[in-house]
């Protein structure tokens, strides 16, 4: 089975509060397409818990794999 792809997002909201999380790829697109929408609220599902998020009150959104960690530990 292929591991899926982990896409690390970092959420801003009005006011300076921001959460991140880690989610799938396909989570990451449905959640881009959502911020596209005219929908209210999107249920997250990221791999530290599930996030219900108030899309018109998200200022900006990071992307960035996963890959690009910094520490110790064996290559795959």
């Amino acid at each position: 089975m292929a591991e899926k792809e982990l896409i690390r997002l970092e959420i801003a909201f009005e006011g300076g509060q921001t959460i991140g999380g880690t989610v799938t790829s396909a989570v990451s697109e449905a959640f881009q397409t959502a911020m596209g929408g005219n929908g209210p609220v999107f249920e997250l599902e990221a791999v530290e818990g599930n996030y219900l998020i108030a899309l018109g009150k998200v200022v900006y959104v990071k992307r960035s794999s996963r890959e690009t960690r910094i520490g110790f530990g064996s290559a795959p």
